[in-house]
């Protein structure tokens, strides 16, 4: 075999095996894009899922659970510190008591000392509803992520961060609650319906546009 000939066959072996890498590459780079589409999808539809169980077990909403927590834990409450506690604003807490009260889970009374503040309460039937009620799913991931080493916990907020950029939602004003919708409505957002819903996603538990922290509540 001649020199040139040798240098052709050789050349021709580079090429393949450079288009190879390139096309190993390109379906490498799809395979990491659907997957990380998928991881979004399957948060998104697990506070999706776990909004409805919570709704379907105890007729509340994430916020409203976390509000009746914060009473709880803290026993009679101002509105600010309930605020503070729950990362909502007063606003917002607000909104979420009047609702609670209706439905007579919660009672705000005055100080005696200081007439401006006004405290929250459970009443009996916010503790029972409390007992009964499944854990939020945020509180399962917040202990879970705990659990991990610092480096694994700045890992997965830096992704998310970069994430969040790459979606252009880093400047979306959103509360540190794991829920969808309004956060103060009273009403779980309906799931779509059809292909995009698996058979298995039926009654399992999990598990918007926020402007300050108006999310479902």
């Amino acid at each position: 075999m001649s020199s040139t000939t040798s240098q052709a066959t050789n050349a021709e072996r580079m090429s393949r095996f450079t288009r190879g890498l390139e096309n190993l590459t390109r379906t490498n780079f799809v395979e990491d894009i659907e997957e990380v589409l998928v991881s979004l999808r399957r948060v998104m539809r697990a506070t999706g899922l776990h909004s409805k169980y919570l709704a379907r077990t105890t007729g509340l909403t994430t916020p409203q659970i976390l509000v009746l927590q914060a009473i709880r834990d803290s026993g009679p409450v101002t509105i600010g510190t309930l605020a503070d506690k729950v990362s909502l604003s007063q606003a917002t807490v607000t909104s979420i008591l009047d609702r609670l009260e209706k439905r007579e889970l919660v009672f705000r009374e005055r100080s005696d000392q200081d007439k401006r503040k006004v405290f929250a309460n459970l009443t009996e039937t916010g503790q029972e509803t409390l007992k009964n009620a499944p854990m939020p799913l945020q509180e399962q991931f917040a202990r879970q992520f705990l659990e991990l080493e610092e480096w694994e916990r700045s890992m997965i907020v830096s992704a998310l961060q970069r994430v969040a950029h790459m979606m252009d939602a880093q400047e979306i004003d959103a509360s540190p609650v794991l829920d969808i919708g309004v956060l103060d409505s009273a009403v779980v957002p309906a799931e779509p319906t059809g292909h995009d819903l698996s058979a298995n996603d039926a009654g399992q538990p999990g598990s918007g546009d926020e402007t300050g922290d108006q999310g479902k509540i």
